[in-house]
């Protein structure tokens, strides 16, 4: 276990350094979907993309200390990479003047090494010492150009750890996690010089590097992807880092003040957990079955005739967003004071805190992150269509107009603005998305999105009117007299906002509610698609609406989703929708 020795003048810390930390994480953000795709190594479990963000978000947020922020870098690190990297960040954020910059890298990089039971070469770790080379080299301070160099030497680590790894060279793709932080570096570095250099093509300059050859099998272990926080006492054992290892492998630890993070790969969770327990006292726990992951790394999806783009503000999980092939662009669920990538966020823990009266909002992604979003998706598929939320919703219409008018003469990249929110945008880009796999050409996929579009509706039930009235949605006075008298409004997505559609007081009446609409809809229509949609209320949802659904639509293909958590957070808990598309 290291420790490090905090700074204690945080008054002094350059804004344009944390300005530059945010432009990394959000460079990473918008190509995590790549990095995912390539995720081969330690385990194809296809989750490095995810725990990327997730581990560095806290390098985004506002802390009053940096031993603030070292600490929530501890709690929020996932996976392998993720630790990783937020042991390399421990040290990197305490940076005060750009004079530190070699001493902190190589603590940076000296952290990282020691964190890892068994550290490896060709991986994020050859990253880190490639940046600590080039800073001996390379005086980026003096002559903030010679960062030019610095990249040029990163880039050819990275491409260099295709043939490093036997796992990366039978794939024929670089390390995920070394091209995550190659991302993050060229956000990092263009930001806090002020550069007047594009960001590099990682389409270009790792051309034929970026897919999984077809002909290589998924390879990995069986069992659970643990990430744990202990806290350490006097009673505790006397070397707790060689008992953390025996629990398991790529055994991944950081240590701050009397707390330890755990990474580890265990066959047996149950017994993980109790090892665990053994050395300190348990405060954080959370697993990924890796087995599952893997089963669904190997769901990747067909050619498509035209990819799809859409907004995570739609009802499409990472999940729906993997298999039928989709980008999303992220939204951010403010809770408390954090912030969190919606696609990323806890639905348990949201509507937990929520009832618990914390606070909750939502938040666009910067307009770097949408940018860069849009330049992933047409630098790395010939043509997409981006079906993007309502401009009535949200800026990201005008945002994407303004880059396409800049970036984009060959029209690459499509938009439609869909008028559309919530579980109406997201069953229209699953549909479209599930045509695209089936089309034979572009053209017939852009049609069908248009056609659907003016069919797709959706109803929402809200349980509650005062998280509306939090919201600024309805005054506070409205929403209490309303939820005395039981009042549960039904709205729907329009083109300039949600419109009130209706009234019930009960969960019967939204039932009938339902129905009656689904009956006007689609009585003309041989196999619709009808979206549930939950919030914390999966099990009345899944139970006893969706079996009235599928009593009344026999013919309908019913299936059921999470309510998008930009929807859920303004409507709140105990909401529930649904959305229908007639036969196109």
């Amino acid at each position: 276990m290291t420790e490090l020795s905090m700074a204690t003048d945080d008054s002094s810390v350059k804004s344009e350094i944390f300005e530059a930390f945010a432009a990394g994480v959000d460079r990473v953000s918008a190509w995590a979907d790549l990095l995912d795709s390539i995720n081969v190594f330690p385990v194809a479990d296809g989750d490095t993309g995810r725990n990327l963000v997730i581990s560095l978000q806290p390098l985004k947020q506002s802390m009053e200390s940096r031993e603030e922020l070292i600490g929530a870098l501890l709690i929020s690190a996932r996976g392998n990479s993720g630790n990783i990297a937020a042991q390399f960040f421990s040290a990197f954020v305490l940076i005060e003047s750009l004079q530190d910059l070699k001493e902190i890298t190589e603590q940076g990089r000296n952290l990282a090494w020691k964190a890892v039971a068994d550290p490896k070469s060709g991986t994020m770790l050859s990253v880190f010492d490639a940046l600590a080379d080039a800073f001996n080299r390379h005086d980026v301070v003096a002559n903030p150009e010679r960062t030019e160099q610095v990249l040029d030497i990163l880039e050819g680590v990275v491409v260099d750890t295709s043939r490093q790894l036997k796992e990366l060279a039978t794939a024929g793709v670089v390390d995920a996690g070394a091209l995550g932080m190659f991302i993050f570096f060229d956000g990092f570095f263009n930001v806090l010089f002020d550069r007047k250099v594009s960001f590099r093509s990682i389409a270009q300059v790792f051309e034929n590097l970026l897919h999984v050859d077809p002909a290589w099998g998924v390879e990995g272990d069986e069992g659970y992807c643990i990430d744990a926080v202990l806290k350490m006492g006097s009673a505790d054992v006397e070397d707790p880092i060689s008992a953390i290892s025996r629990v398991g492998h790529e055994v991944v630890t950081m240590g701050h003040g009397d707390f330890v993070k755990v990474h580890l790969h265990a066959t047996d969770e149950a017994g993980a957990r109790r090892q665990l327990e053994g050395v300190g006292n348990l405060v954080n726990w959370k697993s990924d079955d890796l087995k599952a992951q893997m089963t669904e790394y190997r769901l990747l999806p067909k050619a498509q005739a035209l990819h799809i783009m859409s907004d995570a503000a739609g009802s499409i999980t990472r999940t729906d967003a993997k298999r039928l092939g989709i980008t999303l662009l992220e939204s951010y669920i403010n809770l408390g004071s954090h912030s969190y990538p919606e696609t990323h966020m806890d639905l348990e823990k949201l509507y937990q805190e929520m009832r618990k009266g914390t606070p909750a909002s939502t938040a666009q992604a910067s307009v770097f992150e949408r940018h860069q979003r849009y330049q992933q998706a047409a630098s790395l598929h010939p043509r997409v269509l981006y079906l993007c939320v309502g401009a009535g919703y949200t800026g990201n219409y005008r945002a994407v107009m303004e880059w396409k008018a800049a970036n984009d003469p060959e029209d690459r990249l499509v938009v439609v603005d869909t008028q559309a929110a919530s579980g109406k945008l997201g069953l229209l880009a699953i549909a479209t998305a599930r045509f695209s796999l089936i089309a034979h050409d572009p053209g017939s996929v852009i049609q069908y999105a248009g056609k659907a579009q003016t069919l797709v509706e959706e109803l929402i039930f809200i349980e509650k009117l005062h998280y509306l009235a939090r919201g600024g949605r309805i005054s506070k006075t409205g929403a209490f007299f309303g939820d005395m008298l039981h009042v549960k409004p039904v709205v729907s997505p329009a083109a300039d906002g949600v419109k009130k559609v209706g009234v019930v007081r009960n969960k019967d009446q939204q039932i009938n509610f339902a129905l009656s609409k689904l009956k006007e809809a689609l009585e003309d229509s041989e196999s619709p698609l009808i979206m549930l949609q939950y919030t914390d209320n999966r099990s009345l949802v899944e139970h006893e609406f969706k079996g009235a659904v599928r009593e009344t639509f026999p013919r309908a293909e019913v299936f059921l989703q999470p309510l998008s958590l930009t929807t859920g957070t303004h409507c709140g808990p105990g909401a529930w929708a649904v959305a229908y598309l007639p036969e196109v």
